[in-house]
This record gives C-alpha cells, sequence and structure tokens, in this order.
C-alpha cells in the first residue's frame, strides 16, 4: 500500500520504519512542508490509500477536515482534539471517507483496557480509584490522551468518575496505572510500555485494516479483526 505520514517525531518515525518493515510505501510530510495542511489537496492525496497523523494537537484538527474534503481515509493517532469527535465524525459520515482514531494503538494497552472494564467493578463495592500516568518531557498534553480514554472506560463500565495525576518526567515511554483502594486491600493495575514500538506497529496495522472502509471507527472497536 502507499501511506502518508504527516509527522516527523518520534513515533511517527517508527510508524514509517514499521510500515516500510511490513512492505509498504511511505511518504512523510513535516510540519514544515504542511502548514495549515495546506498540502493536503485533493490532488495531492489521490495516490495514497489511507493518511496516517502523528503530529501535534495544535495540527492535528485542519489534517483531518482536509482528509474528510478529499474523501481519503485516514488514521489518527495525534491526541488532544477529542472536544471535535462528534462534529468530526459527521463530517466523515456525510463525505463517505473512513477514519480510525485512538488514544493508543498498543495491543497492550487495548487489553489493559479490557481488563480495566472488569476491575471498575470495585468502584461499586466501596473501592475509591485514581489514574496515574508518567510520559517523558516533552509530552504536550496532559493529562494524556490514554489516560482520557481510561477514565472514559471507568465511567461507562462502573458509573464513577475518577481523579487523573499526570506526571512529566525524563524519557518515559508511557506509564498508566490504576489504584484502587479500600478500607482492607489496594488493587493496582499498570501498563508500562517498553519502547514505542506498539503504537506503531498497531497504527500501521490499523491503516491496513482502514484501508478501502467507509466509517468512523475507534480502534478499541475493531483492533481484534486485524492481522
Amino acid at each position: 500500500m502507499h501511506f502518508l505520514l504527516l509527522g516527523r517525531g518520534k513515533t511517527g518515525s517508527l510508524v514509517a520504519e514499521v510500515a516500510r518493515d511490513r512492505g509498504h510505501v511511505v511518504e512523510v510530510l513535516g510540519s514544515a512542508d504542511n502548514p495549515q495542511a495546506a498540502a493536503l489537496t485533493a490532488a495531492r492525496l489521490a495516490s495514497f490509500d489511507v493518511v496516517i497523523d502523528f503530529t501535534a494537537p495544535a495540527a492535528v484538527l485542519p489534517n483531518i477536515e482536509a482528509c474528510i474534503r478529499a474523501k481519503k481515509n485516514m488514521v489518527v493517532g495525534t491526541t488532544g482534539w477529542y472536544g471535535e469527535l462528534d462534529r468530526i465524525r459527521r463530517m466523515v459520515e456525510e463525505s463517505g471517507a473512513g477514519l480510525l482514531y485512538a488514544s493508543n494503538f498498543s495491543i497492550g494497552v487495548n487489553l489493559f483496557f479490557d481488563t480495566i472494564r472488569t476491575a471498575a467493578a470495585a468502584l461499586q463495592h466501596d473501592y475509591s480509584g485514581q489514574i496515574f500516568e508518567r510520559h517523558h518531557i516533552h509530552k504536550k498534553d496532559a493529562p494524556s490522551g490514554t489516560a482520557v480514554s481510561l477514565q472514559g472506560v471507568i465511567r461507562d463500565a462502573a458509573g464513577a468518575q475518577v481523579e487523573i495525576t499526570s506526571f512529566r518526567e525524563g524519557d518515559v515511554v508511557g506509564m498508566h496505572e490504576l489504584v484502587l483502594d479500600s478500607a482492607t486491600d489496594t488493587i493496582y493495575l499498570c501498563h508500562d510500555a517498553k519502547s514505542r514500538y506498539g503504537f506503531a506497529e498497531g497504527a500501521v496495522r490499523a491503516a491496513e485494516w482502514l484501508a478501502g472502509k467507509k466509517g468512523f471507527f475507534d480502534f478499541k472497536d475493531v483492533w481484534r479483526e486485524m492481522r
């Protein structure tokens, strides 16, 4: 397949590497090449099967809107734009494009979410909960998109709002922990990413899955279908 990758950061660069290792052709546009999505015209996008976005919160919405206007399928790994989810969903559905997004494309994190759905029942049995997330000092958004998704999983499963505490330190790839505490015991559930490879591989697999499909998709709902 022919992918256009938006973003030259650490994760984006690894996405390009993984995609090429899986036999795909990848072109990359950095922020200087694509101010306010100016490079994402219908003519420029015509030859690509899927656009993959790992940019920044300030850049991602113009990129999404440009791809939707061009009816070009898109995988979005950038977070910080979820306040616009409903509007973007409507745009995708009206345009006939395909968009797949996630706060985290790691299979391990999505398995972690499933574990949290079960564990959230503790909040209905005299446990209190708190989410802790740690990332490297260069991460721009806090709390992380993954932590916000984790908070949403708990809210949907148990009807409870759990506080998030964020830390930015060193070169931590990404650690997310749910602590459930009661008068008699404490439960610790944690996902600690050793590298960005899991994020990158999941994003490439998502792009492979999305090619030729139409609609608005969340990775957590479809990752089991991917090969």
